[in-house]
Protein backbone atom coordinates (compact mmCIF):
# COMPACT_ATOMS: atom_id res chain seq x y z
CA UNK A 1 0.00 0.00 0.00
CA UNK A 2 1.50 3.36 -0.91
CA UNK A 3 1.92 5.52 2.17
CA UNK A 4 1.79 8.36 -0.23
CA UNK A 5 -1.52 7.49 -1.21
CA UNK A 6 -2.55 6.70 1.77
CA UNK A 7 -1.87 9.86 3.30
CA UNK A 8 -3.34 12.01 0.43
CA UNK A 9 -6.90 10.27 1.38
CA UNK A 10 -6.31 11.57 4.64
CA UNK A 11 -5.77 15.26 3.78
CA UNK A 12 -7.99 15.07 1.26
CA UNK A 13 -11.33 13.50 3.65
CA UNK A 14 -10.32 15.78 6.41
CA UNK A 15 -9.19 12.85 8.63
CA UNK A 16 -6.33 14.67 9.48
CA UNK A 17 -4.65 17.97 9.27
CA UNK A 18 -1.51 19.00 7.35
CA UNK A 19 -0.05 20.12 10.69
CA UNK A 20 -1.24 17.66 13.28
CA UNK A 21 0.17 15.18 10.70
CA UNK A 22 3.51 17.17 10.58
CA UNK A 23 3.35 18.29 14.03
CA UNK A 24 3.35 14.10 15.23
CA UNK A 25 6.53 13.03 12.53
CA UNK A 26 8.42 15.95 13.90
CA UNK A 27 7.68 14.90 17.58
CA UNK A 28 8.90 11.62 16.77
CA UNK A 29 11.95 12.92 15.17
CA UNK A 30 12.83 14.47 18.00
CA UNK A 31 12.67 11.47 20.50
CA UNK A 32 14.16 9.00 18.22
CA UNK A 33 17.23 7.27 19.55
CA UNK A 34 18.39 6.24 16.32
CA UNK A 35 20.37 9.24 15.48
CA UNK A 36 19.09 10.48 12.25
CA UNK A 37 18.49 13.95 12.83
CA UNK A 38 21.55 16.70 11.51
CA UNK A 39 18.72 19.23 11.99
CA UNK A 40 15.07 19.99 11.78
CA UNK A 41 13.59 22.04 9.51
CA UNK A 42 10.35 22.30 12.12
CA UNK A 43 9.57 26.61 11.17
CA UNK A 44 10.03 25.79 7.42
CA UNK A 45 7.79 22.50 7.67
CA UNK A 46 4.97 24.16 10.00
CA UNK A 47 4.51 27.13 7.45
CA UNK A 48 4.23 25.09 4.53
CA UNK A 49 1.70 22.50 6.34
CA UNK A 50 -0.48 25.35 7.30
CA UNK A 51 -0.80 27.12 3.82
CA UNK A 52 -2.20 23.64 2.47
CA UNK A 53 -4.79 23.43 5.47
CA UNK A 54 -5.74 26.35 4.21
CA UNK A 55 -6.19 25.19 0.76
CA UNK A 56 -7.57 22.35 2.00
CA UNK A 57 -10.55 24.34 4.15
CA UNK A 58 -10.83 26.38 0.77
CA UNK A 59 -12.47 23.67 -0.82
CA UNK A 60 -9.39 23.24 -3.63
CA UNK A 61 -7.69 19.95 -4.58
CA UNK A 62 -4.31 19.06 -3.63
CA UNK A 63 -1.57 17.07 -5.70
CA UNK A 64 -0.59 13.51 -4.95
CA UNK A 65 2.35 14.74 -2.86
CA UNK A 66 0.89 17.94 -1.40
CA UNK A 67 1.65 17.75 2.31
CA UNK A 68 3.30 14.58 2.32
CA UNK A 69 6.30 14.64 5.07
CA UNK A 70 9.77 13.90 3.90
CA UNK A 71 13.33 13.56 5.17
CA UNK A 72 16.45 14.92 3.29
CA UNK A 73 19.90 13.37 3.38
CA UNK A 74 22.32 16.29 4.60
CA UNK A 75 24.12 16.42 1.43
CA UNK A 76 21.32 18.59 -0.18
CA UNK A 77 21.29 22.00 -0.71
CA UNK A 78 17.98 23.73 0.80
CA UNK A 79 18.21 27.99 0.53
CA UNK A 80 18.34 28.75 4.03
CA UNK A 81 19.41 25.39 6.20
CA UNK A 82 22.14 24.34 7.33
CA UNK A 83 23.33 21.51 5.10
CA UNK A 84 26.60 20.24 7.06
CA UNK A 85 27.35 16.89 5.18
CA UNK A 86 27.80 15.50 8.47
CA UNK A 87 31.22 17.23 9.18
CA UNK A 88 32.77 19.49 11.31
CA UNK A 89 33.95 21.76 8.53
CA UNK A 90 30.62 22.57 7.25
CA UNK A 91 28.50 22.03 10.60
CA UNK A 92 27.55 26.26 10.17
CA UNK A 93 27.20 25.89 6.60
CA UNK A 94 23.72 27.52 5.29
CA UNK A 95 22.52 26.94 1.85
CA UNK A 96 21.83 29.83 -0.30
CA UNK A 97 20.19 28.11 -2.82
CA UNK A 98 18.05 24.67 -3.14
CA UNK A 99 18.89 21.78 -5.18
CA UNK A 100 16.85 21.21 -8.22
CA UNK A 101 15.53 17.71 -7.16
CA UNK A 102 14.49 18.97 -3.95
CA UNK A 103 12.84 22.13 -5.49
CA UNK A 104 11.01 20.15 -7.59
CA UNK A 105 9.32 18.01 -4.32
CA UNK A 106 8.99 21.58 -2.98
CA UNK A 107 7.15 22.56 -6.22
CA UNK A 108 5.06 19.53 -5.83
CA UNK A 109 3.57 20.64 -2.19
CA UNK A 110 6.21 17.91 -0.15
CA UNK A 111 7.18 19.33 3.22
CA UNK A 112 10.69 18.78 4.42
CA UNK A 113 11.21 18.10 7.76
CA UNK A 114 14.56 16.73 8.50
CA UNK A 115 18.44 17.09 7.64
CA UNK A 116 19.65 12.98 7.91
CA UNK A 117 22.53 12.22 9.44
CA UNK A 118 24.73 10.67 6.85
CA UNK A 119 28.33 9.46 6.69
CA UNK A 120 30.53 12.80 6.66
CA UNK A 121 30.55 13.79 2.54
CA UNK A 122 28.86 10.43 1.25
CA UNK A 123 32.54 8.85 2.87
CA UNK A 124 31.83 5.41 4.54
CA UNK A 125 28.83 2.13 3.93
CA UNK A 126 27.87 2.26 7.67
CA UNK A 127 26.80 6.46 8.47
CA UNK A 128 29.07 5.93 11.49
CA UNK A 129 31.70 8.60 9.92
CA UNK A 130 29.69 11.74 11.26
CA UNK A 131 30.31 14.40 13.82
CA UNK A 132 26.54 13.71 14.70
CA UNK A 133 27.36 9.87 16.02
CA UNK A 134 26.54 6.89 14.51
CA UNK A 135 23.30 6.29 12.93
CA UNK A 136 21.76 3.23 14.69
CA UNK A 137 19.70 0.32 12.55
CA UNK A 138 15.90 0.00 12.89
CA UNK A 139 15.71 -3.43 13.09
CA UNK A 140 18.34 -4.06 15.62
CA UNK A 141 20.21 -0.66 17.00
CA UNK A 142 23.67 -2.51 18.23
CA UNK A 143 23.91 -2.52 14.10
CA UNK A 144 24.75 -0.01 11.64
CA UNK A 145 22.17 1.90 9.66
CA UNK A 146 24.10 1.36 6.42
CA UNK A 147 25.65 4.12 4.60
CA UNK A 148 26.10 6.75 3.54
CA UNK A 149 22.04 7.69 3.35
CA UNK A 150 21.90 5.34 6.70
CA UNK A 151 19.86 8.31 8.54
CA UNK A 152 17.37 8.46 5.74
CA UNK A 153 16.78 4.67 5.22
CA UNK A 154 16.10 4.35 9.40
CA UNK A 155 13.92 7.49 9.19
CA UNK A 156 12.00 5.77 6.36
CA UNK A 157 11.76 2.34 8.50
CA UNK A 158 10.59 3.87 11.43
CA UNK A 159 8.40 5.89 9.20
CA UNK A 160 9.32 9.21 10.67
CA UNK A 161 9.17 10.24 7.30
CA UNK A 162 7.26 9.11 4.74
CA UNK A 163 9.86 8.81 2.05
CA UNK A 164 13.28 10.53 2.07
CA UNK A 165 15.80 11.53 -0.75
CA UNK A 166 19.38 9.73 -0.42
CA UNK A 167 22.41 10.09 -2.78
CA UNK A 168 23.82 6.93 -4.27
CA UNK A 169 27.75 7.08 -4.99
CA UNK A 170 28.74 3.01 -4.55
CA UNK A 171 25.40 1.94 -3.08
CA UNK A 172 24.86 4.25 -1.02
CA UNK A 173 20.64 4.43 -1.07
CA UNK A 174 20.71 0.06 -2.03
CA UNK A 175 23.06 -0.91 0.64
CA UNK A 176 21.57 1.43 3.98
CA UNK A 177 18.06 0.49 1.91
CA UNK A 178 18.82 -3.26 2.54
CA UNK A 179 20.30 -3.13 5.83
CA UNK A 180 16.92 -1.40 6.59
CA UNK A 181 14.39 -4.05 4.72
CA UNK A 182 13.27 -0.97 3.04
CA UNK A 183 13.49 0.14 -0.92
CA UNK A 184 16.03 1.96 -2.24
CA UNK A 185 16.35 3.03 -6.10
CA UNK A 186 19.62 4.13 -7.54
CA UNK A 187 18.08 5.54 -10.97
CA UNK A 188 20.22 5.49 -14.27
CA UNK A 189 22.42 8.24 -13.92
CA UNK A 190 21.09 11.18 -15.52
CA UNK A 191 17.64 10.74 -14.95
CA UNK A 192 17.64 13.40 -11.37
CA UNK A 193 19.09 16.32 -11.82
CA UNK A 194 22.72 16.17 -9.41
CA UNK A 195 22.73 20.06 -8.81
CA UNK A 196 22.63 21.32 -5.01
CA UNK A 197 24.03 17.74 -4.59
CA UNK A 198 27.05 18.16 -2.71
CA UNK A 199 29.88 16.14 -5.04
CA UNK A 200 31.60 13.47 -4.00
CA UNK A 201 32.49 11.27 -7.32
CA UNK A 202 30.63 13.50 -9.74
CA UNK A 203 30.72 10.38 -12.49
CA UNK A 204 28.70 8.32 -10.23
CA UNK A 205 26.37 10.34 -7.78
CA UNK A 206 23.02 9.94 -8.39
CA UNK A 207 20.07 11.44 -6.39
CA UNK A 208 17.25 8.70 -5.51
CA UNK A 209 14.72 8.11 -3.36
CA UNK A 210 14.10 5.30 -0.15
CA UNK A 211 10.03 4.68 0.24
CA UNK A 212 8.27 1.49 1.86
CA UNK A 213 6.24 0.95 -0.80
CA UNK A 214 7.15 0.11 -4.98
CA UNK A 215 4.29 3.11 -5.34
CA UNK A 216 5.68 5.43 -3.11
CA UNK A 217 9.19 4.90 -5.35
CA UNK A 218 7.62 5.56 -8.74
CA UNK A 219 5.61 8.75 -7.54
CA UNK A 220 8.60 10.32 -5.83
CA UNK A 221 11.03 9.24 -9.10
CA UNK A 222 8.53 10.96 -11.67
CA UNK A 223 8.46 14.27 -9.53
CA UNK A 224 12.22 14.67 -9.60
CA UNK A 225 12.82 13.57 -12.85
CA UNK A 226 13.95 15.70 -15.52
CA UNK A 227 16.50 17.16 -17.73
CA UNK A 228 18.24 20.32 -16.14
CA UNK A 229 20.31 23.05 -17.55
CA UNK A 230 21.99 23.55 -14.15
CA UNK A 231 23.32 19.75 -15.10
CA UNK A 232 24.51 18.80 -18.68
CA UNK A 233 24.54 15.35 -17.44
CA UNK A 234 20.70 15.21 -17.43
CA UNK A 235 18.07 13.72 -20.43
CA UNK A 236 14.57 14.05 -20.44
CA UNK A 237 12.67 10.94 -19.55
CA UNK A 238 9.19 9.61 -19.62
CA UNK A 239 7.22 9.25 -16.93
CA UNK A 240 6.30 5.73 -15.77
CA UNK A 241 2.44 4.92 -14.93
CA UNK A 242 0.84 3.06 -12.27
CA UNK A 243 -0.22 0.73 -14.88
CA UNK A 244 3.18 0.10 -16.73
CA UNK A 245 4.65 -1.08 -13.52
CA UNK A 246 2.46 -4.26 -13.09
CA UNK A 247 3.46 -5.41 -16.84
CA UNK A 248 5.90 -8.21 -16.35
CA UNK A 249 5.37 -10.07 -19.75
CA UNK A 250 8.19 -8.48 -21.18
CA UNK A 251 10.49 -9.89 -18.75
CA UNK A 252 11.61 -13.56 -20.01
CA UNK A 253 15.04 -13.91 -18.65
CA UNK A 254 17.04 -12.56 -15.66
CA UNK A 255 20.93 -13.55 -15.03
CA UNK A 256 23.16 -13.21 -12.34
CA UNK A 257 26.90 -13.43 -11.75
CA UNK A 258 28.24 -16.41 -10.51
CA UNK A 259 31.07 -15.54 -8.89
CA UNK A 260 28.97 -13.23 -6.60
CA UNK A 261 27.45 -16.20 -5.52
CA UNK A 262 30.87 -18.85 -5.20
CA UNK A 263 32.92 -15.93 -3.81
CA UNK A 264 33.49 -16.84 -0.18
CA UNK A 265 33.23 -13.48 1.17
CA UNK A 266 29.50 -14.52 1.07
CA UNK A 267 27.73 -15.46 4.06
CA UNK A 268 26.11 -18.86 3.43
CA UNK A 269 22.61 -17.53 4.85
CA UNK A 270 22.65 -14.50 2.21
CA UNK A 271 24.08 -17.58 -0.34
CA UNK A 272 21.01 -20.05 0.50
CA UNK A 273 18.24 -17.44 0.87
CA UNK A 274 19.58 -15.91 -2.95
CA UNK A 275 19.68 -19.50 -4.87
CA UNK A 276 15.91 -20.15 -2.98
CA UNK A 277 14.68 -17.14 -4.79
CA UNK A 278 15.85 -17.78 -7.86
CA UNK A 279 14.52 -21.39 -7.37
CA UNK A 280 10.96 -19.39 -7.14
CA UNK A 281 11.44 -17.14 -9.99
CA UNK A 282 12.62 -20.41 -12.08
CA UNK A 283 9.39 -21.96 -11.07
CA UNK A 284 7.18 -18.93 -12.44
CA UNK A 285 8.10 -19.97 -15.83
CA UNK A 286 11.26 -17.11 -16.24
CA UNK A 287 14.56 -18.67 -18.04
CA UNK A 288 17.55 -17.86 -15.33
CA UNK A 289 21.25 -17.75 -16.84
CA UNK A 290 24.59 -17.43 -14.93
CA UNK A 291 26.57 -14.89 -16.24
CA UNK A 292 30.14 -13.99 -15.52
CA UNK A 293 31.40 -11.06 -14.34
CA UNK A 294 34.59 -9.13 -13.18
CA UNK A 295 36.00 -10.79 -9.79
CA UNK A 296 34.48 -8.27 -6.19
CA UNK A 297 37.99 -7.04 -5.61
CA UNK A 298 38.77 -5.75 -9.43
CA UNK A 299 35.53 -3.73 -8.94
CA UNK A 300 36.05 -2.35 -5.64
CA UNK A 301 39.59 -1.60 -6.49
CA UNK A 302 38.30 0.34 -9.77
CA UNK A 303 35.69 2.03 -8.48
CA UNK A 304 37.32 3.71 -5.11
CA UNK A 305 40.78 4.16 -7.35
CA UNK A 306 38.18 6.61 -9.26
CA UNK A 307 35.66 7.77 -6.64
CA UNK A 308 38.93 8.74 -4.51
CA UNK A 309 40.28 10.74 -7.26
CA UNK A 310 37.47 12.80 -8.00
CA UNK A 311 36.86 13.05 -3.96
CA UNK A 312 40.10 15.01 -3.80
CA UNK A 313 39.30 17.16 -6.72
CA UNK A 314 35.84 18.29 -5.76
CA UNK A 315 36.82 18.74 -2.11
CA UNK A 316 39.66 20.71 -3.28
CA UNK A 317 37.80 23.72 -2.66
CA UNK A 318 36.91 23.35 1.03
CA UNK A 319 40.02 25.46 2.79
CA UNK A 320 37.40 27.68 4.89
CA UNK A 321 37.93 30.60 2.37
CA UNK A 322 35.03 31.01 0.86
CA UNK A 323 32.71 28.78 3.39
CA UNK A 324 33.20 26.21 5.65
CA UNK A 325 34.87 26.33 9.21
CA UNK A 326 37.90 28.21 8.63
CA UNK A 327 40.91 28.02 10.94
CA UNK A 328 43.62 30.46 11.29
CA UNK A 329 47.47 29.45 10.44
CA UNK A 330 50.78 31.72 10.84
CA UNK A 331 50.03 32.04 6.78
CA UNK A 332 47.99 31.73 4.79
CA UNK A 333 49.67 27.76 3.58
CA UNK A 334 49.01 26.82 7.15
CA UNK A 335 45.54 28.24 7.64
CA UNK A 336 45.30 25.79 4.30
CA UNK A 337 46.45 23.03 5.90
CA UNK A 338 45.22 23.53 9.58
CA UNK A 339 41.50 23.80 8.37
CA UNK A 340 41.72 21.03 6.01
CA UNK A 341 43.23 18.65 8.61
CA UNK A 342 41.09 19.59 11.80
CA UNK A 343 37.51 19.62 9.81
CA UNK A 344 38.03 16.42 7.79
CA UNK A 345 37.41 13.15 9.16
CA UNK A 346 39.61 10.52 9.03
CA UNK A 347 38.24 8.49 6.26
CA UNK A 348 37.62 11.64 4.31
CA UNK A 349 41.11 12.69 4.84
CA UNK A 350 42.02 8.86 3.99
CA UNK A 351 40.18 9.23 0.76
CA UNK A 352 41.68 12.71 -0.54
CA UNK A 353 45.03 11.29 0.17
CA UNK A 354 44.66 8.55 -1.85
CA UNK A 355 42.76 10.55 -5.05
CA UNK A 356 45.64 12.75 -4.97
CA UNK A 357 47.92 9.56 -4.83
CA UNK A 358 46.42 8.22 -8.04
CA UNK A 359 46.34 11.40 -9.55
CA UNK A 360 50.02 12.13 -9.05
CA UNK A 361 52.84 12.24 -11.53
CA UNK A 362 54.44 8.66 -11.68
CA UNK A 363 51.11 7.19 -10.97
CA UNK A 364 48.19 8.43 -12.83
CA UNK A 365 49.09 6.61 -15.97
CA UNK A 366 49.62 3.35 -13.95
CA UNK A 367 46.39 3.69 -11.81
CA UNK A 368 44.30 6.18 -12.28
CA UNK A 369 44.19 5.39 -16.58
CA UNK A 370 44.05 2.09 -15.99
CA UNK A 371 41.01 2.13 -13.47
CA UNK A 372 38.88 4.42 -16.01
CA UNK A 373 39.85 1.49 -18.77
CA UNK A 374 38.89 -1.18 -16.73
CA UNK A 375 35.37 1.09 -16.10
CA UNK A 376 35.09 0.56 -19.65
CA UNK A 377 35.30 -3.00 -19.98
CA UNK A 378 32.88 -3.12 -17.08
CA UNK A 379 30.47 -0.89 -19.23
CA UNK A 380 31.19 -2.82 -22.02
CA UNK A 381 30.70 -6.24 -20.04
CA UNK A 382 27.42 -5.21 -19.23
CA UNK A 383 25.98 -3.92 -22.74
CA UNK A 384 27.00 -7.71 -23.58
CA UNK A 385 25.04 -9.38 -20.54
CA UNK A 386 21.67 -7.22 -21.51
CA UNK A 387 21.69 -8.76 -24.76
CA UNK A 388 21.20 -12.18 -22.76
CA UNK A 389 19.15 -11.18 -20.22
CA UNK A 390 16.76 -8.77 -19.30
CA UNK A 391 17.50 -8.06 -15.85
CA UNK A 392 20.77 -8.77 -13.49
CA UNK A 393 19.81 -9.79 -9.82
CA UNK A 394 22.30 -10.13 -7.25
CA UNK A 395 22.42 -9.39 -2.88
CA UNK A 396 22.58 -5.96 -2.23
CA UNK A 397 25.39 -7.11 0.14
CA UNK A 398 27.53 -10.44 1.06
CA UNK A 399 26.66 -9.92 4.77
CA UNK A 400 24.25 -8.98 7.14
CA UNK A 401 24.80 -5.31 9.02
CA UNK A 402 27.97 -5.31 11.31
CA UNK A 403 27.94 -4.01 14.70
CA UNK A 404 28.46 -0.47 15.56
CA UNK A 405 32.51 0.60 15.72
CA UNK A 406 33.57 -2.89 13.88
CA UNK A 407 33.73 -0.80 10.16
CA UNK A 408 35.48 1.73 11.91
CA UNK A 409 38.87 -0.46 13.20
CA UNK A 410 38.74 -2.24 9.59
CA UNK A 411 38.23 0.47 6.92
CA UNK A 412 39.33 -2.04 4.01
CA UNK A 413 36.19 -4.66 5.37
CA UNK A 414 34.07 -1.77 4.99
CA UNK A 415 35.16 -1.00 1.50
CA UNK A 416 34.47 -5.06 0.23
CA UNK A 417 30.71 -4.80 1.62
CA UNK A 418 30.35 -2.48 -1.64
CA UNK A 419 31.14 -5.40 -3.61
CA UNK A 420 27.93 -6.20 -5.26
CA UNK A 421 27.00 -2.32 -5.23
CA UNK A 422 29.89 -0.65 -6.84
CA UNK A 423 29.85 -2.27 -10.45
CA UNK A 424 26.50 -1.28 -11.32
CA UNK A 425 27.32 2.59 -10.18
CA UNK A 426 30.09 2.30 -12.74
CA UNK A 427 28.19 1.30 -15.46
CA UNK A 428 25.45 4.15 -14.22
CA UNK A 429 22.95 1.64 -14.53
CA UNK A 430 19.27 1.94 -12.62
CA UNK A 431 19.36 -0.66 -9.65
CA UNK A 432 16.87 -0.69 -6.91
CA UNK A 433 17.03 -2.73 -3.43
CA UNK A 434 14.16 -4.49 -2.58
CA UNK A 435 13.36 -6.14 0.72
CA UNK A 436 12.49 -9.47 0.01
CA UNK A 437 14.70 -12.57 -1.33
CA UNK A 438 17.58 -11.90 1.30
CA UNK A 439 17.98 -10.62 4.81
CA UNK A 440 19.52 -7.41 3.52
CA UNK A 441 17.46 -7.72 -0.24
CA UNK A 442 18.08 -8.53 -3.51
CA UNK A 443 19.13 -5.88 -6.04
CA UNK A 444 17.29 -5.70 -9.70
CA UNK A 445 19.33 -3.88 -12.63
CA UNK A 446 18.44 -3.03 -15.58
CA UNK A 447 20.31 -1.65 -18.93
CA UNK A 448 20.49 2.20 -19.07
CA UNK A 449 17.22 4.05 -18.84
CA UNK A 450 15.34 1.17 -18.51
CA UNK A 451 14.07 2.36 -14.55
CA UNK A 452 10.44 1.33 -15.45
CA UNK A 453 11.51 -2.62 -16.15
CA UNK A 454 13.44 -2.68 -12.38
CA UNK A 455 9.85 -1.13 -10.86
CA UNK A 456 8.18 -4.20 -13.46
CA UNK A 457 10.41 -6.57 -11.43
CA UNK A 458 10.45 -5.21 -7.96
CA UNK A 459 6.20 -5.70 -8.74
CA UNK A 460 6.70 -9.38 -9.78
CA UNK A 461 8.64 -10.11 -6.68
CA UNK A 462 6.33 -8.90 -4.62
CA UNK A 463 4.07 -11.07 -5.70
CA UNK A 464 5.68 -14.33 -5.70
CA UNK A 465 7.96 -13.88 -2.30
Amino acid sequence: MSKIREVHNKLKNKEVTCLELVQEKLDLLKLNTHNTVNSLLDTLAIDLAKKIDAKIADGKEIGLLEGIPFGIKDVYMVQGTYTTASSDLLKNYKSSYTATAIQKLLDAGAIPLVKENCDSFGHGSSSENTIFGAVKNAVNPMLVGGGSSGGSAVNVAKEYTIFSIGGDTGGSIRQPAGYNNVYGLKPTYGRISRFGLMAYASSTDCVGPIAKSLEDIRIVLNAMSAKDVKDQTTYQSESISKDAVLLTDEIKTVGYFKNFIESEAISSEIKQSFLTTIDTIKSKGIAVKELDFFESDTLVSTYYTLAMAETASNLSRLDGTNYGNRIEGENLKDTYSITRSENFSEETKRRIVGGNQVLSQGFSDEIYLKGLNLRDQIAANFEKDFKKVDLILSPVTPNNPPKIGDSLKDPLAMYLSDAYTVGFSLGQLPTLTTPKGTATGIQITAAQKNDELVLQFANFLNDIL
